[in-house]
């Protein structure tokens, strides 16, 4: 059975006391909770259960003792939308309603405050026996904002993106949320239902809309806000200024207010004289969209498809410091997107996905680029599969379920995925576009165009979807390495830490680790013929910007008999750049003396190899594979390792990657897959350019590995002049009766 979850209830860090003390008193306040790690999205000054969405934590407001439900029946139970009194469908303004006798509109009032209370803090209900929370957002949206369809469905996954956003919305630290998303999930309906929302609400706002293109926004804002804006109900809606439907700019004139026995008795010209002053616009797409304006929403819709010249990551850029005052955060940006190809706009996207991770922050609290990544896996959100619970169903059920539509499911959203992906595996490109319309994983969500990668995607991807469903703690260890009593050049220990900087998918036994055979008083590699490595080193400790590129280490076994050796694997990954150099030479060190084996190393960058040789370990230092000794330069004789810049080497390295790619990687024609575990590398080779190899450092140290193991396929081919040597012998003919003396 196919099991996962958008969310974890946090009980294990909660300082029970405190949140007892609190709740009694009422005293949490909406916002970031310090001493409890989360963001609070209750308005009521207590907490319930925290939510642990993508790594930021979200406190609830606490289960109600009464709870809305449309049955006893647990099985039953569903979200139903609140019926509205059939008169108000009739009345379109605050002023026809006032036309109303006072009998009639004594009626109203409490449903009318009600709505507003669901609007401001939520809403419980049950669902099949479970008690439900949605925000006010999400209670306008499902219930007051009209789609194509008509009204929304209710759904799992947007009951918690929607939780997600609150929290945004309530943490001072946040910009919004970036949010990485399938097709047709509903994305664009949500945003412009949110944009109506707090626009309604808010005197003195502008509210902005992007796209990829100018006509997008432009659409988003004719066929989806001002429809909605239309059709709310007249409590909610404040006086639109102009055109009924306009075409650039919504503006609110009236203030919308919570309708009360006193309020409706106001006189109206009272109320004309009180304008919110809140526009609503989309603007052309471009780097300085927005530039200088002040926001309170900015939706970013379909920003992962911006292509050249537009730049997302230059445009977000400009449009942040629309939403803050100085170091104070006023207003928010709802973004979110499928993902272009790489080169069309995609890659900037990811950079700024992967920059809002809220695991990552610096000292202020806030993510690199200020905003909260969320990813919800397309097989939560796929129409045709969302039972009438608002939850997927996930594998082939043993009988129909019935869907939030009312039709019968007969079959799980996973085989579906997977029919299709199969249906496409002969289509590379098309299968990649598949993916990254319909993600089950944030990798799918990015991957590239099959034509723009040098190496085999197709075999790259298959390997990395693999490795998504391993269990990593099983294959996959982060540690250090470290001197044993800190005594250097004595015996190297490995130590598993979450924060170390090596990734190991093996280890040797204890009677291979550490062995050093010494010749002629030199130090050598003991397990030379089980495997090498591979490294991309850098000279300087630190750079002007702090931008310079990561060292990389790999460690690749070779083939080999031995049962104890796995054959042709990769087993060590380093890809860091410590603070000093001189600690990147030392890690690399205790790496190839733990396992006995050899090295090639860039000579182009010689202050690793330098510390290899004065440390006492030139033996571990490979030659060039491709000269013989004879032919070494006086450098190369000293230190080993190998040139970067030659063309041959640059071509035999790319050779020799595709060719471990295509053997070694992905699914292979016995139904195994491949056991390359690394992702990093995967990414890295994905994206290789043999043109611009700079910023591949995986690539660099993965494939002169490969080299490594591979040294007799570059062994220098000599041939030997035969000469003719004269030892003074007559030569004759043998043809005819008498043999002739050959002159």
């Amino acid at each position: 059975m196919y099991k996962q979850d958008l969310y974890s209830v946090q009980t294990s860090h909660l300082q029970q006391k405190y949140v007892k003390k609190l709740n009694k008193s009422k005293s949490f306040k909406y916002g970031f909770n310090k001493d409890l790690d989360c963001i609070v999205i209750s308005k009521n000054g207590q907490i319930g259960e925290i939510y642990a969405i993508q790594g930021l934590k979200i406190a609830l407001p606490p289960e109600p003792k009464q709870i809305e439900s449309n049955s006893n029946v647990p099985e039953e139970q569903v979200f139903t939308r609140t019926k509205k009194p059939e008169t108000l469908d009739k009345i379109k303004t605050l002023y026809d309603f006032k036309k109303y006798p006072e009998n009639i509109k004594e009626k109203y009032y409490d449903y009318i405050s009600n709505e507003y209370n669901k609007r401001s803090d939520g809403h419980w209900f049950m669902c099949n026996g479970e008690a439900q929370y949605i925000t006010g957002s999400h209670y306008i949206y499902l219930n007051w904002t009209k789609i194509d369809i008509g009204l929304p469905d209710f759904r799992q996954a947007n009951r918690i993106l929607y939780l997600f956003w609150e929290a945004c919305c309530a943490d001072s630290r946040s910009y919004g949320m970036c949010y990485l998303k399938n097709r047709r999930s509903g994305f664009s309906f949500m945003a412009s239902s949110e944009t109506v929302n707090q626009a309604t609400l808010s005197r003195d706002s502008r509210f902005g809309i992007l796209s990829k293109s100018g006509g997008d926004a432009k659409k988003m804002f004719t066929d989806k806000v001002v429809p909605i804006s239309t059709n709310y109900p007249f409590f909610f809606k404040p006086t639109q200024d102009g055109m009924e439907r306009p075409k650039t700019e919504l503006s609110y004139k009236v203030p919308s207010k919570r309708l009360t026995r006193n309020s409706i008795k106001e006189n109206a010209d009272e109320i004309d004289q009180l304008g919110l002053d809140t526009t609503i616009d989309w603007k052309n797409t471009g780097d300085n969209s927005y530039d200088g304006e002040k926001l309170k929403l900015l939706v970013h819709d379909e920003s992962g498809k911006w292509e050249r010249p537009d730049n997302i990551l230059n445009n977000w850029r400009v449009t942040k410091t629309c939403l803050r005052l100085g170091a104070r955060i006023v207003g928010k940006c709802m973004m979110g997107s499928t993902s272009n190809a790489i080169k069309k706009g995609g890659g900037n996207f990811k950079k700024l996905y992967y920059d809002s991770n809220v695991n990552k922050r610096n000292r202020n609290g806030q993510t690199a680029s200020g905003l909260y990544s969320l990813f919800i896996p397309m097989e939560w959100n796929f129409e045709g599969f969302i039972n009438k619970y608002g939850f997927p169903v996930f594998d082939n059920p043993e009988k129909p379920i019935e869907g939030i539509d009312g039709e019968l499911i007969y079959s799980g959203v996973i085989e579906h995925w997977e029919n299709e992906a199969d249906g496409l595996r002969d289509n590379n490109d098309g299968l990649n576009e598949y993916y990254r319309q319909f993600p089950r994983t944030e990798k799918h969500a990015f991957r590239d165009e099959i034509a723009k990668s040098l190496f085999n995607l197709n075999k790259i991807y298959e390997q990395t979807d693999f490795n998504e469903d391993l269990t990593k703690e099983g294959y996959v260890t982060t540690g250090s390495f470290n001197w044993k009593n800190g005594v250097k050049d004595s015996e190297v220990q490995f130590s598993p830490n979450k924060n170390g900087r090596f990734r190991l998918s093996w280890i040797p036994p204890v009677s291979m680790q550490n062995n050093i055979v010494i010749k002629n008083g030199i130090k050598y590699p003991g397990n030379k013929d089980m495997g090498a490595f591979g490294c991309d080193s850098y000279d300087i400790s630190g750079t002007t910007d702090g931008s310079g590129s990561n060292g990389a280490l790999h460690g690749l076994t070779a083939y080999s008999m031995l049962t104890e050796v796995p054959n042709s694997q990769f087993f060590l990954e380093y890809i860091a750049r410590p603070q000093t150099a001189e600690i990147f030479f030392e890690d690399v060190l205790m790496a190839m003396i733990f396992y006995g084996m050899p090295i090639l190393a860039e000579n182009n960058k010689p202050r690793l190899l330098y510390h290899i040789k004065r440390r006492g370990y030139r033996g571990y230092s490979m030659n060039r594979p491709d000269k013989a000794r004879s032919k070494l330069s006086v450098t190369e004789k000293e230190l080993g390792g190998i040139p970067n810049s030659s063309e041959d080497i640059k071509q035999a390295h790319a050779a020799a990657i595709e060719s471990y790619i295509e053997d070694h990687v992905g699914l292979k024609e016995s139904g195994d897959y491949g056991k390359m575990y690394f992702q990093r590398t995967l990414e890295d080779w994905a994206g290789f350019d043999i043109n611009n190899r700079t910023k591949f450092d995986a690539s660099i140290s993965s494939g002169l590995a490969i080299m490594a193991c591979q040294r007799h396929l570059y062994a220098s081919k000599t041939t030997r002049e035969v000469k003719k040597i004269d030892f003074g012998f007559s030569k004759y003919t043998n043809t005819g009766p008498n043999s002739k003396i050959i002159k």
